[in-house]
């Protein structure tokens, strides 16, 4: 690595952080910044996608001025995020359609109810490892393509783009260049298949969720952009 260092954005679920690891991966710097969450109705939990990056962004500038960080000393930036939180956002644009769904949110129960009853689960669960809950980020991608009439149109059009929050960072990051997720994050959606590490038609068909709205999935060590 040449003596550089390390930049780790840690992206929660009411802040978010930038770090600075030395050469000898010693965290030397730390920049922080909290934003809202919003909560529409009894059990529902939503934040601004917007927020969310500027939040990032603020404490990844803010690093960088007040510790004189140049790039240069810079080997690379990595992600960890709070999972199971879905952005639904036009490709073009980087436009949000929604409110990001958080993993905490519980408006999908009915929908995931009704898959235990058609006897789903077993499927599920050896596929993926998880049981059927709201928890995870499949569910909330259904939720949005059912009741949220940008996100229908942004799918019938082929401009949608569904992400987890590590995602909707990398977009921003490279400028809108990339769409993807590591095998991390992906394994948390209930869309992606343990055994091919790749997203599984029969349960996106299962959920509704065109593929082509989902991440390129990367190991999480990979390039993923400049």
């Amino acid at each position: 690595m040449n003596n550089k260092g390390i930049i780790a954005l840690d992206q929660g679920t009411t802040s978010s952080r930038s770090l600075f690891f030395n050469s000898e991966m010693h965290p030397e710097k730390i920049s922080q910044s909290e934003f809202p969450l919003y909560y529409p109705k009894p059990g529902w939990v939503e934040q601004e996608p917007i927020e969310i990056w500027n939040s990032q962004k603020s404490t990844l500038n803010a690093l960088a001025l007040k510790h004189k960080i140049t790039s240069q000393q810079v080997a690379g930036i990595g992600i960890t995020n709070q999972r199971e939180t879905v952005v639904a956002w036009d490709k073009r644009s980087g436009e949000p359609l929604y409110r990001a769904i958080v993993w905490q949110c519980r408006r999908t129960e009915a929908f995931c109810n009704q898959l235990k009853k058609q006897g789903k689960a077993s499927l599920l669960l050896r596929k993926t490892g998880l049981v059927i809950d709201p928890y995870f980020s499949a569910s909330k991608m259904a939720w949005l393509l059912q009741n949220v009439a940008a996100v229908k149109k942004a799918a019938k059009s082929k401009h949608l783009a569904f992400g987890t929050v590590d995602s909707w960072l990398i977009y921003f990051l490279t400028k809108g260049a990339v769409h993807a997720t590591d095998v991390s994050n992906a394994s948390r959606t209930q869309l992606m298949n343990l055994s091919t590490l790749e997203w599984d038609a029969e349960l996106c068909q299962l959920f509704g969720i065109p593929m082509e709205t989902l991440p390129e999935i990367k190991a999480s060590d990979a390039y993923f952009g400049d």
